[in-house]
């Protein structure tokens, strides 16, 4: 079944999505809506069948040029469909979908389908997973400046107190509006650079997912970390008072000390991750410049 979709399956689909998006232009239509997203929909599925596919084939997810340009295209489907579904009066599919459908356009007719070697997969995969892991840590970081922010501006408009000389904080709104998006966006950029980890290890070691060493220290607060940050991103969306006043603030300062936590443990104990070991100094070969000795 799998090997039956081709790029041309989700392509059509996307192009029907846009033609729909465009019909905005000249009338307004109560069934456009659901249409758009059922067509946008059956695209991802057809993108996401097509791109399994391609790991069962070569092992390694984005294992070629071809693979990064149409997984470049699905992470802008995804968030078209989300962007959507939040705003239906917004036509964001005419600037979206046109950029998606050069980019899978430039994946059938002018990258290299031929795979990356080990080399080469495992410097992309590396620089993406401390790359986003590192955005991750920055988004967590400003919204824990946010919420800090929140709770001076909130004490000083509870007791009524006038703002000091040039010190003017933005407004509660604002910092509370601010706050919920770094969250949502350290969650996004985490949850990529834990699975670019992953598939970096199966690259350079070959190693399954079920072999991976789980109970590392930094492997396992960084996922206590993620599985936190995931935690407080669904309370805000299931309770919304969560996502109001002091609540937001409260899980941004905890949010900041699970992350103060994982770098610690990186820094102070003793783990394999990256392939290091705090114990033992690295043999004299690993110094050397590769091709070297």
């Amino acid at each position: 079944m799998l090997h039956n979709v081709e790029v041309v399956c989700f392509a059509a689909s996307y192009t029907v999505a846009l033609a729909l998006e465009l019909t905005r232009l000249w009338f307004r239509s109560g069934v456009r809506g659901m249409l758009m997203l059922g067509f946008a929909l059956a695209g991802l599925l057809a993108h996401t069948l097509f791109l399994f596919h391609r790991y069962t084939v070569h092992a390694t997810p984005l294992s070629s040029a071809f693979d990064w340009y149409l997984m470049a295209a699905w992470g802008l489907v995804v968030v078209y469909l989300y962007l959507t579904y939040y705003h239906t009066k917004n036509p964001i599919g005419i600037f979206i979908l046109p950029i998606v459908l050069a980019l899978i356009g430039v994946a059938e007719f002018l990258a290299d389908r031929a795979s990356f070697s080990a080399t080469q997969a495992s410097r992309w995969w590396g620089a993406m997973h401390g790359a986003f892991l590192l955005l991750g840590a920055i988004a967590v970081i400003l919204a824990f400046v946010a919420g800090v922010m929140y709770l001076i501006q909130a004490r000083r408009l509870k007791h009524k107190r006038p703002p000091p000389r040039n010190f003017q904080l933005p407004s509660l709104e604002w910092l509370a509006r601010f706050n919920t998006r770094a969250i949502l966006l350290s969650v996004v950029m985490l949850v990529i650079g834990v699975v670019a980890g992953i598939v970096l290890n199966a690259v350079n070691h070959g190693r399954q997912v079920d072999q991976l060493p789980w109970t590392d220290p930094v492997l396992l607060t960084t996922t206590l970390t993620v599985a936190w940050l995931l935690v407080a991103v669904a309370f805000g969306v299931v309770y919304k008072p969560a996502r109001q006043g002091r609540k937001v603030a409260y899980l941004t300062l905890a949010s900041f000390l699970f992350l103060a936590v994982s770098l610690g443990v990186s820094l102070l104990v003793n783990t394999r991750h990256g392939g290091g070991d705090k114990t033992a100094a690295p043999p004299a070969r690993a110094l050397l410049p590769e091709g070297h000795g």
